[in-house]
């Protein structure tokens, strides 16, 4: 009889279990904000489209926030986190020191936020909302983006350093960074192709236009103008030559004509699993952008915080 109630409770505690678990994950919604905040996404949308007039590379740089952010322990504004005498965090990583950039635009959209509806809407959210409409802005496809993520109390440099995939990866590595968060290597090759806008330094792309050979002799020469063997580490390229402002497939293409900036992008049609993939989407927008959209959802789902986890920050600078 004990045995038997044993075991009925430990079902029970399994059952609850099984049931907070799916919950937490049921909580991402498009619409959670649709009673408490109402006007959330206009006014994302309002600022974005601002800070886009202002500067066109803004919506690259923002989605490179995001991208940043979901890697390291989940899409939980940890990388919006400012350093303190206390605190240390993923701001100044490697992969984020001296190039990540868009928080000013993030902290106006809070201050809208929290004046129509205070401590309700999270930084996590505002960070995939932003992102999403930097690329609908520039003329990529649109998404809806799952909300409800709450907001880290914690950030963790040391995850920062290691878990963003870097400039100088191969495919093995690139793909396997990738399959640690959940994602598939056609999200590896949809999700590269935001480098279809934005700019990248000089220090990030020198090995490759000075040692690859998979490289266009013209496309290196024009590069290391501007990028030379030495000094010169935050001089800017674009990361697709024809159009770094205009979200499509030229990144794809210039793929295929070995004009890739970075070695990683090059990995991707560097007679690998990628190739054909990459093929696809040089000749077939639409299906570029359908990928790079439900790629989006999936990287935005990679380990967010519901429920009562984390918390809604006042300032996304600062825990609360």
């Amino acid at each position: 009889m004990a045995s038997i109630v044993s075991y009925f409770s430990l079902s029970i505690i399994l059952l609850v279990l099984l049931s907070s678990s799916s919950t937490a994950n049921a909580q991402l919604s498009p619409n959670f904000y649709a009673n408490s905040c109402p006007n959330l996404q206009t006014i994302v949308r309002n600022a974005m489209n601002q800070a886009v007039n202002r500067e066109t590379r803004i919506g690259a740089s923002i989605l490179r926030l995001f991208f940043h952010d979901c890697f390291v322990n989940g899409c939980d504004a940890s990388i919006l986190l400012d350093d303190t005498a206390t605190f240390t965090g993923e701001k100044n990583a490697a992969p984020n020191r001296n190039s990540a950039r868009g928080f000013e635009v993030i902290d106006t959209i809070k201050t809208r936020v929290e004046a129509a509806c205070s401590a309700t809407v999270s930084c996590a959210d505002i960070l995939a909302l932003a992102a999403r409409d930097g690329v609908v802005l520039l003329g990529g496809p649109s998404w809806q983006v799952p909300l409800g993520r709450r907001d880290a109390r914690t950030a963790s440099q040391s995850a920062a350093n290691n878990q963003i995939p870097s400039p100088s990866s191969n495919l093995a590595a690139l793909t396997s960074s990738f399959a640690a968060k959940g994602l598939s290597a056609r999200d590896l090759t949809a999700l590269s192709g935001g480098h279809t806008i934005g700019l990248a330094r000089c220090t990030t792309f020198r090995g490759r236009i000075y040692n690859d050979t998979n490289i266009d002799p013209n496309f290196a020469a024009n590069r290391r103008a501007n990028c030379p063997a030495s000094g010169g580490d935050s001089n800017l390229a674009p990361l697709d030559i024809q159009t770094p402002t205009r979200f499509d497939n030229n990144y794809f293409r210039n793929l295929v004509a070995q004009r890739g900036l970075l070695h990683s992008d090059q990995e991707l049609f560097n007679g690998g699993s990628q190739d054909a993939l990459v093929r696809t989407y040089s000749t077939n927008p639409s299906a570029f952008s359908s990928d790079f959209a439900a790629a989006m959802v999936r990287m935005g789902n990679i380990s967010p915080l519901t429920g009562t986890r984390g918390e809604i920050r006042r300032n996304c600078r600062v825990v609360n």
